[in-house]
């Protein structure tokens, strides 16, 4: 995968000239979900990172993502104009050693403000590795897990920086974004204190899901995770590890797999059905496919899932 990654930047190096000559637009060729306002152009990498710089900069900023809609951000390969807008952009939000093209783009076209959110949070080493021989490594974040934006609580530092690099660029409403920032703390207490009084009285506390993406959320509410596969949704999981799984589901009572919006939900489907299992959908809220909807809402609604699957009363 290195290959093609290293070709395309060369391409997109190419192409700068000419793609110069066109409008500037945040919303351009990304693909990406466009925020409000027509202000401070700013690009985040996945979802997670758009809302914060979203709530962060209100009306100021026009914010999309480099990670289109209904996209898996894991496996993101970003075109010419994609690498070219990122380095026109007033402010790019990402977070590094997760996508590897971006992380590529960064270095070779840098914006003129940058926050990583792996700066504001540490990462934890992934629970297991894939169980997958592949020959060559093609997991994007190595040896960690990326999924920290599912623990409510490690996204305001994120939102702190997003506040301080607006206000570098735009000084006359640097009070508004540090403003935003506090609201959106709160907004993230609020979430979080929903999750710990609703998860308190749960008969069960194990969830098995198709892929390690609630390993922070686990830890931050005493749950067990155990995933069919790492942190990798696109891994399948060996035969051992499905027959480890299996007994788990039997001698713990487990009574749900849950699957995921963005990856394919066959494997939990057939093992939930081999095992006489229910199935319920957890979403690692990496993209949108409903624009209806926005990270505080589809936390709750894992939150209820969470809380019929756990028997919680």
């Amino acid at each position: 995968m290195r290959t093609p990654r290293r070709a395309l930047l060369l391409t997109a190096g190419l192409a700068v000239t000419g793609l110069a000559l066109s409008a500037c637009s945040s919303s351009g060729d990304s693909g990406g979900t466009d925020g409000t306002g027509d202000g401070i152009s700013v690009l985040a990498s996945f979802y997670p990172l758009q809302y914060i710089a979203q709530q962060i900069g209100g009306d100021h900023v026009s914010v999309s993502s480099l990670t289109p809609p209904g996209a898996e951000p894991h496996d993101l390969e970003l075109s010419p104009s994609q690498v070219n807008e990122l380095g026109r952009a007033d402010l790019v939000v990402y977070l590094s050693d997760f996508q590897a093209s971006v992380d590529e783009a960064v270095d070779a076209n840098p914006p003129s403000h940058v926050v990583d959110a792996a700066d504001d949070v540490t990462l934890h080493a992934a629970e297991h590795s894939e169980d997958e021989e592949e020959g060559e490594d093609d997991h994007e974040h190595g040896s960690n897990d990326p999924h920290f934006w599912l623990n409510p609580t490690l996204l305001p530092k994120v939102a702190d920086d997003v506040a301080a690099a607006l206000g570098e660029i735009d000084p006359d409403h640097a009070d508004e974004f540090t403003a935003n920032a506090a609201a959106f703390a709160t907004s993230m207490d609020e979430l979080d204190q929903r999750y710990t009084d609703g998860l308190a009285t749960c008969q069960e506390r194990t969830i098995v899901t198709t892929h390690e993406a609630f390993g922070y959320l686990a830890e931050q509410y005493d749950l067990t995770q155990v995933g069919i596969s790492g942190v990798d949704p696109e891994a399948e999981p060996s035969p051992a590890r499905l027959r480890e799984i299996s007994s788990l589901v039997q001698d713990q009572g487990v009574t749900t797999i849950f699957f995921e919006t963005l990856a394919s939900p066959k494997v939990a489907e057939t093992l939930a059905d081999e095992l006489g299992v229910q199935t319920a959908v957890l979403d690692p809220i990496e993209g949108l496919t409903d624009d209806t909807q926005d990270y505080v809402s589809i936390a709750d609604a894992n939150l209820e899932a969470l809380r019929t699957a756990l028997s919680c009363s």
